[in-house]
């Protein structure tokens, strides 16, 4: 997409903004509230990213993926995670297996739960390390290794992960490096007081609707491609490129409160994920460019988790999402940025 998208882009992303309004009057026949958890899943899958999530026990975690999943047309599979799950179990395995015409014995893969286009990893928490990583390298890699041969997994394929902040017996938190390679780290909340008496309601009436598919992993791609073509100008370029810069301590562009509060800072990855959210969100919203605000309203769900604070920070109460808020403030949005020299 150039700087004056052409008549088929401008189409295309108000044929997105229609979607996407479509997907949330879909998703409010089961999901009560929940507006900013559905958008910040929404537009990880239109970067081509993975999402966790966290909430209490009881707010909907599950139900609202499997909701999004009815309303995609797409092929789901939820793994629930154990101490005894292992590799192969989500993977796939191979079998050896009778050849009806040759009467010889081959080995045959059997494709895992890992093989659908949305697969709800759930309490991924409470898995051994192993099996975690297995996980982890097929969301990576995109695909799979059984007997020396590559499988590829689906396109799209998403993982859209959930834990439980509470429970710490019995669970294996995934380390920094690991939460890394999720897209989006994304906090479910406590409905608000209006929301809760409405799901009392619904759910003791009986009156939860049914959804109806809205759009199919053929458009899903369709829009993954139009992400790719949003235009993003020098200034939220170098907006995103600045806040991640100045994450890490002891580096020139370190705030104070950077260097008082931060263990370390977001990695490359973090320009990319606030570059890419930005372009997603905008088409989400029936825009044909990114803005600072985009950036702004993806931080927190992009950041959190590639920010670790220290522990004099945490004896003051201040988490890595208090530290990306008193980030933004650091950070001017309206400041003019150059690409530094090489």
């Amino acid at each position: 997409m150039s700087d004056e998208p052409g008549q088929d882009d401008i189409a295309a992303v108000e044929n997105c903004a229609d979607v996407f309004q479509k997907l949330n009057d879909e998703l409010s026949k089961v999901i009560v509230g929940q507006k900013e958890a559905i958008e910040q899943v929404l537009i990880a899958m239109l970067a081509r990213g993975h999402s966790l999530l966290e909430g209490v026990p009881g707010l909907a975690k599950t139900l609202l993926i499997s909701s999004l999943a009815d309303a995609l047309q797409m092929s789901f599979k939820r793994i629930q995670f154990t101490p005894d799950l292992m590799p192969s179990d989500i993977t796939g395995t191979e079998i050896i297996q009778e050849n009806l015409e040759t009467k010889a014995r081959e080995y045959k893969f059997l494709p895992g739960p890992l093989f659908a286009n949305m697969v709800l990893a759930d309490e991924i928490n409470r898995t051994p390390p192993k099996t975690q990583a297995a996980m982890l390298e097929a969301m990576q890699e995109r695909h799979i290794s059984a007997g020396g041969t590559m499988h590829d997994l689906p396109d799209p394929f998403f993982v859209l992960a959930t834990q439980n902040p509470l429970e710490q017996e019995g669970t294996y938190p995934l380390p920094e490096a690991q939460l890394d390679r999720f897209l989006l780290y994304i906090k479910v909340d406590y409905p608000s007081g209006a929301e809760e008496w409405e799901v009392a309601r619904r759910v003791t009436t009986g009156q939860m609707g049914s959804i109806d598919p809205v759009i199919s992993a053929e458009q899903i791609v369709e829009f993954q491609k139009l992400v790719t073509k949003v235009p993003v100008s020098d200034q939220v370029l170098g907006y995103a490129w600045a806040l991640v810069r100045a994450s890490r301590p002891g580096s020139e562009e370190a705030p104070d409160v950077v260097n008082k509060w931060a263990s370390w800072g977001a990695g490359p990855r973090g320009v990319l994920t606030l570059v890419s959210c930005a372009k997603a969100r905008a088409i989400l919203h029936g825009r044909h460019h990114a803005t600072t605000g985009d950036i702004q309203a993806i931080a927190r769900p992009a950041l959190r988790h590639r920010i670790a604070v220290n522990y004099a920070a945490q004896a003051a109460d201040i988490n890595s999402e208090k530290l990306v808020d008193l980030l933004m403030e650091a950070v001017p949005a309206d400041k003019h940025y150059e690409q530094p020299a090489a």
